[in-house]
């Protein structure tokens, strides 16, 4: 059954508003080692030093002239960032001010419908930003049907604005509340607690947590993992798990499983009374998996799937039942084994070719298994027995999660959200099929911010050069004409077995509603079309991502919906790494990159934090063969001297020891210190951020998106 949206049509309502800024401001910066000329294409031209450096590997010898600006803190790489600041904010300023998006996606926020709260345990959690300058307060509700009380605010625990909560955990029958904080945004990360009763903050507080989730004990203590690195930006060490018992300080806290000497991955969890371990090898080439009784004294680990090399995708334990889905579907199916039989495997629920399983969410009665194809989402729900109950499609190609399930009436309580449409929250039936857009007293009506049919959203595949059905989205206002001359942002992720999903952006509407084209390439090494999607863009077939993008962009121009002129493309993390390396390669098709936390030092890469843990995706510098394919797309090995590149604007933060800042900076330099480079190359660096960039407050996020939208259309319509 498709989901009736016509229930909020007679909401709709279109909002045309315009505020215009006057342009003013100007800054000039000066340090020693570093001289500022030649004010061309208004950038500073910054001259920084040359220190060369040279390594051979596998007979290749590489030299790196900017290797000092990995010393992040050393005074002369400080002053250095601050001067590049000086000169980046200056020209964000200036393109802010020119254009109205600060306005426009602050009107359309106000505008916009939000979602219901998520159920956890005994209660309903929901964020709130009660002051714009500050982190956001996590409230809770009894049902989806009260005001709600504050339970945790980050800026009265820490008194600073740059806090992040990251995550809540309730224990199990919610007497505590278990919460992560990102203190200055790095991946190392803090826990506290909260009692329930009484509303009072614990003294307990556990520091040097790393890539950990929170399993709970019942309610008498939480299992967590710690990190023991030195250095900020050495090799991850994140390889011991401890148990917390309420009440204790840290210093007393009991480890449970440590593989420092192996040095492998692992992630946990708790589940009907038991821990359970899913241990990755180092080479990533076998996983093993373990349970213990948390009833026993001590922990006693069964190793009950040893050294499996099937890469399988765990879902849930239920009734000790593993759920997973098998490799061999690579489009994903649900099957299951007994932990105390695993040899005797069973498919419950088969693929269904060409349309991807996302996930599956287990209740008590049903599995609701959530479907992708070309664009489409549905659910589709079962019984235990894999016996299908009924299917859900979702309105205007949105996609959707599921926040709670009421099993007294046997509804589903879904959020639908879309590049274009903000949350539509709905109660679905199972038993009925009846489907009802939801409102109660503190979810009320509101008119739709532009009519569900004034953005015409498509997903349509492009051939890649090796021949391959590329999908792609492309978002634009209908009936634009596509005459080749408008603007247009192309981004893309392609890595990891990442499937990509639509994420509500108000200054991605302004932009669009301004004449700009929106594109996303679901190009090779994510997971859009299943796992040998993933495969065939990564490692030694990583090139494959790159190529996949810059045809993207070739298509584009060549269906008319755009010109080089015209064309700006963006990407974050690997995304960064994605256009990095397609703006080394084809220089001529883009006018604008912006790059976020970009990987762009492919051959020093797993030297730092968790680049030791990415070798399986990008390849092992020390393999002669994996080498030659790194250093045949590493952006920072692949820029030429006599190429005027395309106006970048490259973002890292200081605090990011995901990827680290340095990758940036050594980027940039590089870019701006040869004489063929006329366009202008900015750097901006965060400031008391990590890998998500500032995104403690309200005003924060405001100022990174006006920023990001204003710069492109500055160089798209200039």
């Amino acid at each position: 059954m498709k989901v009736n949206p016509n229930l909020f049509e007679y909401f709709r309502a279109q909002l045309f508003s315009h505020l215009h800024y006057m342009k003013s401001y100007f800054f000039a910066s000066f340090y020693l080692v570093f001289t500022c000329f030649n004010l061309a294409f208004s950038q500073q031209k910054v001259d920084t030093k040359k220190l060369p450096t040279t390594s051979s590997k596998h007979g290749i010898t590489l030299q790196d002239d900017y290797n000092w600006l990995e010393n992040t803190t050393d005074k002369e790489v400080i002053d250095w960032v601050e001067l590049q600041n000086n000169i980046s904010e200056q020209k964000l300023n200036e393109v802010v001010k020119n254009y109205n998006f600060p306005f426009k996606i602050k009107d359309y926020d106000y505008l916009s419908t939000y979602s219901m709260p998520k159920k956890k345990g005994k209660y309903f959690y929901i964020s709130y930003r009660v002051d714009k300058k500050k982190p956001s307060v996590l409230y809770y509700k009894e049902s989806l049907n009260d005001l709600g009380k504050p339970l945790v605010d980050p800026y009265e625990v820490y008194k600073d604005e740059n806090v992040v909560l990251l995550g809540y955990y309730p224990s199990k029958n919610s007497k505590y509340l278990a919460f992560k904080i990102s203190p200055n945004g790095s991946d190392r990360h803090e826990i506290k607690f909260k009692d329930f009763a009484n509303k009072k903050y614990l003294d307990d507080a556990l520091t040097d947590i790393k890539f950990s989730n929170v399993a709970w004990n019942d309610d008498k203590g939480i299992f967590y993992k710690k990190n023991s690195n030195k250095a900020f930006f050495e090799k991850d060490s994140t390889y011991q798990l401890y148990y917390h018992k309420i009440g204790d300080i840290q210093s007393k806290d009991k480890l449970v499983f440590d593989t420092t000497n192996k040095k492998s991955n692992f992630s946990f969890f708790t589940k009907e009374n038991k821990l359970f371990i899913i241990e990755a090898s180092e080479d990533e080439t076998t996983v093993n998996y373990y349970f213990s009784d948390l009833n026993t004294e001590s922990l006693q680990f069964n190793n009950f799937l040893i050294n499996d090399k099937n890469n399988i995708d765990f879902f849930n334990i239920k009734n000790n039942n593993f759920y997973y889905s098998d490799e061999k579907y690579p489009w994903g199916n649900v099957s299951y084994f007994d932990i105390n039989n695993p040899e005797e495997k069973h498919i419950l629920i088969p693929q269904v070719y060409t349309h991807l399983l996302i996930g599956a969410t287990f209740l008590d009665k049903y599995i609701i298994c959530k479907y992708k194809n070309m664009g489409k989402y549905y659910m589709s729900i079962y019984d235990y027995t894999g016996k299908f109950i009924r299917k859900f499609e979702a309105p205007h190609n949105m996609d959707f999660d599921i926040n709670y399930w009421d099993e007294k009436t046997d509804d589903l309580f879904v959020v639908f959200y879309s590049y274009t449409i903000s949350s539509l929250n709905y109660k679905l039936n199972i038993t009925t099929g009846a489907n009802d857009i939801y409102f109660n007293d503190f979810i009320q009506p509101k008119p739709t911010l532009f009519p569900f049919n004034y953005f015409e959203t498509k997903t349509i595949t492009y051939k890649s050069r090796d021949n391959k059905d590329i999908p792609i989205v492309i978002i634009h206002k209908k009936g634009l004409e596509l005459n080749g001359n408008n603007p247009t942002l192309l981004q893309a992720y392609g890595g990891f077995g990442s499937v990509s999903s639509p994420s509500y952006d108000t200054g991605l509407l302004h932009f669009m509603e301004k004449g700009g084209v929106y594109a996303f390439a679901q190009i090779r090494g994510g997971g859009e079309k299943g796992k040998n999607w993933h495969k065939e863009g990564k490692g030694l077939k990583k090139i494959n991502s790159i190529n996949d993008f810059v045809d993207a962009a070739e298509f584009l121009i060549a269906e008319n919906y755009t010109n080089p002129n015209k064309l700006a493309i963006s990407g974050g993390s690997n995304g960064g790494l994605v256009v990095g390396a397609a703006m080394t390669q084809r220089p001529d098709l883009f006018k604008v990159v912006v790059a976020n936390v970009g990987v762009f030092d492919m051959i020093n890469a797993q030297k730092y934090t968790v680049g030791k843990f990415h070798l399986d995706e990008y390849g092992n510098a020390d393999i002669k063969e994996e080498f030659q394919s790194l250093l045949n797309y590493s952006p920072l090995h692949n820029i030429k001297d006599d190429v005027n590149y395309p106006t970048c604007l490259i973002i890292t933060s200081e605090n990011d020891d995901r990827v680290p800042p340095f990758h940036s900076y050594k980027f940039v330099a590089k870019l701006q210190n040869r004489t063929a480079q006329k366009n202008p190359i900015y750097l901006k660096v965060n400031k008391n951020a990590g890998h998500y960039g500032n995104i403690s407050s309200y005003e924060n996020r405001v100022k990174k998106e006006s920023e990001f939208f204003s710069f492109i259309w500055e160089y798209l319509n200039n």
